[in-house]
């Protein structure tokens, strides 16, 4: 049971920048499993009330590459620090469009990184409100 909890969510002014953070957490019975974050590809995922969830970012296992959607691309990084298993989502020249409550995944298997149907577990999500 892979467990994920975003934060930074909030209010911010259009222009303003945000970092989400989303850390996992998982319960092992063994010592051997110590450094299990680093293998998952991890994604960030957008949602509008009554809205399917939108690709923002990630499918970066360890050494992998990660991908943007294109409507992100320049604006958001995406950054993973292992050792705290954790991983971040850095967002840069807020505008209002960008108010959607954000969620990270993590990819399950080998399906596309950019549809949400290829990610198991996910957080409770975190609110982005951005005004004008």
């Amino acid at each position: 049971q892979v467990q994920l909890v975003e934060s930074g969510g909030g209010l911010v002014q259009a222009g303003g920048s945000l970092r989400l953070s989303c850390a996992a957490s998982v319960r092992t019975s063994s010592r051997y499993d110590m450094g299990w974050f680093r293998a998952y590809a991890m994604g960030w995922f957008r949602q509008a009330p009554g809205k399917e969830r939108e690709f923002v970012g990630g499918c970066s296992g360890s050494g992998g590459t990660t991908y943007y959607a294109d409507a992100e691309e320049g604006r958001v990084t995406i950054s993973r620090d292992n050792a705290k298993n954790t991983v971040y989502l850095q967002m840069n020249s807020l505008q209002p469009e960008d108010t959607d409550v954000y969620y990270c995944a993590r990819r399950a298997g080998s399906g596309t990184c950019y549809h949400s149907s290829s990610y198991d577990y996910w957080g409770q999500g975190t609110q982005v409100t951005v005004s004008s």
